[in-house]
This record gives structure tokens, C-alpha cells and sequence, in this order.
């Protein structure tokens, strides 16, 4: 069964010294930038990606002097932002700031327009992002055990919300994995929806990348289990899916920097740079673990790598699964 790698090969460069002492003399490209940048998300503000995208795009504006406007294009399981940047002018001023989901699975489920490396440029993996299986409170579930042994009630049919493709294919994966026959996998526009459905009870469970870490520890959304290889800091009282049992069920997900295919190597490498100097510093690590977001730093290279393998493993899934979505 694929699952995300662990965390571990991910760590790929946080910010290493000799990445710090890069020279921002590394754009040869005129005078990049001369006007501001548009970051464009292809989800609806607030939700995982939106997150790290408007953290960046502050820092950024700050050291490449000029505005860095965050553009959310929400739409077709983020399919609709992701073209429209594939199809931009590769001249550094549209970047696209992407999730996996995105850029590996909805082209292997739609027509998206855009193949998830060739029609871009990897600038840098920034955030490794966990997920975490949670439910509303009034199922009267204090485990993954309950959990389970309710789903599989004759006639208990508990609908699970999906605010995306991957979400909803995860979901797929747990009803067949703890044999929860008459669970339905309902779709939302986005993680904010997915999560309001679970606090309102109109579902009943849901994949969260810790979007909703407030209505966790308010009460309003019950943590069960979280889908990374080890536990999380900002919920370390509850278990990963291997320890409750749920075998087959580690995912994660990542949000990083990239480019139109074609945009000049000289203005890649100076946002390269510039990402790995703001990973390093404290204000922005310690802002991304607060989320329980795990701060990363890559080449272009090793995130093109990450790409890759990525589209195979969920385009994998998808076939073991005869995952089938409609927009």
C-alpha cells in the first residue's frame, strides 16, 4: 500500500550555511524584480496552503522589495489557479504556491492542462504538512477503536467530508481499510467547508491538515489520530494511525514554491536563495511549527525529485482504488 514517505526524506536542506551565504548577486536576470509579484494559491483563503503562502509572500516582499500579492484561485481541486499559472509568462512575476494534491493528483484524475513537472519550475519545498483524522464530538467516539467498530454498524452510514481530491481519495483509503462499507465520501469546496460540515455535524469525520487546530483544542472537532510517521508536537497526546491500528494509513501533504516552465534558472535560484534564508531564521520557523507545519528547504532539484515520485505513488493509489472524481 502506498504511503507518504517518512518525514525524514523530506528533511531535505533546511537552509544549510552555504545556502545562507548565497549571494543575491545569484539573479542575473535585469532588474527582477521591478514591479510586484503575483503569488497565486489555487485554494480558497484560509485553508493549509493559503497559510504558508501568505507567511512567504510578507518575508519575501520584505527582501526582494517589491509588494508579493497572494491571489487565491480556488477552483476544480485546485486545477484552475495551477493552469493559470502554467500557462503565465515565465518571467518570475507568477508563482504558484502548491500543495501535492494539486500538482501530482488532479492531473492524474482530470484533464488539468498541466503536467505536474513539465509545465513548471520547482523552486524550493518549504513546508512538510501532517494530517490528522478527526470527528465530531457528538459521535460519543474517544478513539480510533470506537471509531472503527461504529463505522461498522449494518446501517451506519457516516458521511466523511472531503475538501479535495486528496482528502477524499484518503477517505476512500480508510473505508476500505477498516471495512467501513456504508461510510460516504461527500465532497466540499475546500478545507475551511470540509471542517465547518464536521463542527455542524452535517459530517461526520474528515482528513484535516491541521487547519483546524483551534477547534481541536476547543473542543469542537475530536482529534482520533494523526497520519504521519510519528506523533505530532501540537497534539502529542494522540496517537499516529500505526499505533491505533490503522495500517496503510500514513499520508502527509507539502506546500512549495513554484514557477512557469521556462522561467529564467537565474531568478529560480535567487528565490531559492531567498526561501532558504527565511527558513532559517527563527520568527519563520517557530510561525510554521506553531501550525505543526515541519519547515523545509530544498534545491529546485531535490523538490523536482519529491514531484516525481509523489505522482507515482497517488497516481497508484487512484488505480488501486478506481478512484473516480466529477467537478
Amino acid at each position: 500500500m502506498p504511503q507518504s514517505p517518512p518525514i525524514q526524506r523530506r528533511r531535505l536542506v533546511v537552509a544549510s550555511t552555504a545556502a545562507m551565504l548565497a549571494p543575491r548577486a545569484l539573479a542575473q536576470a535585469g532588474e527582477w524584480p521591478s514591479r510586484s509579484i503575483r503569488m497565486v494559491v489555487p485554494f480558497a483563503p484560509g485553508g493549509a496552503t493559503d497559510v504558508v503562502a501568505r507567511l512567504f509572500a510578507q518575508r519575501l516582499a520584505e527582501v526582494l522589495k517589491q509588494p508579493v500579492v497572494v491571489d487565491n484561485k480556488a477552483g476544480a481541486n485546485g486545477i484552475i489557479g495551477s493552469a493559470e499559472v502554467a500557462r503565465a509568462a515565465p518571467d518570475g512575476y507568477t508563482l504558484l504556491m502548491n500543495t501535492a494534491g494539486a500538482q501530482v493528483l488532479s492531473p492524474a484524475l482530470y484533464k488539468a492542462g498541466y503536467e505536474p513537472l513539465a509545465s513548471f519550475a520547482p523552486i524550493s519545498l518549504l513546508a512538510n504538512i501532517g494530517l490528522v483524522l478527526v470527528v465530531n464530538p457528538g459521535l460519543g467516539v474517544a478513539s480510533v477503536q470506537e471509531f472503527v467498530a461504529l463505522a461498522r454498524k449494518p446501517g451506519k452510514a457516516l458521511n466523511y467530508a472531503g475538501g479535495s481530491s486528496m482528502i477524499s481519495l484518503i477517505g476512500e483509503q480508510l473505508k476500505a481499510t477498516i471495512g467501513a462499507t456504508d461510510m460516504v465520501v461527500v465532497a466540499y469546496k475546500g478545507t475551511d467547508p470540509q471542517l465547518q460540515a464536521v463542527v455542524g455535524g452535517e459530517a461526520d469525520v474528515s482528513v484535516d491538515p491541521f487547519v483546524g487546530l483551534q477547534l481541536i483544542r476547543s473542543g469542537r472537532i475530536k482529534a482520533l489520530a494523526v497520519l504521519s510517521p510519528k506523533r505530532s508536537p501540537a497534539l502529542p497526546g494522540v496517537p499516529t494511525a500505526e499505533e491505533a491500528g490503522l495500517e496503510g494509513m500514513t499520508f502527509s501533504t507539502w506546500a512549495g514554491l513554484l514557477a512557469p516552465a521556462g522561467t529564467p534558472p537565474a531568478i529560480v535560484k535567487r528565490l531559492n536563495a531567498e526561501l532558504l534564508e527565511l527558513l532559517a531564521t527563527p520568527e519563520v520557523r517557530e510561525q510554521l511549527l506553531k501550525i505543526d507545519y515541519e519547515p523545509v528547504g530544498s534545491s529546485p532539484e531535490q523538490f523536482a525529485q519529491v514531484i516525481a515520485e509523489d505522482a507515482e505513488r497517488w497516481a497508484r493509489l487512484v488505480k488501486e482504488r478506481n478512484f473516480k472524481v466529477t467537478r
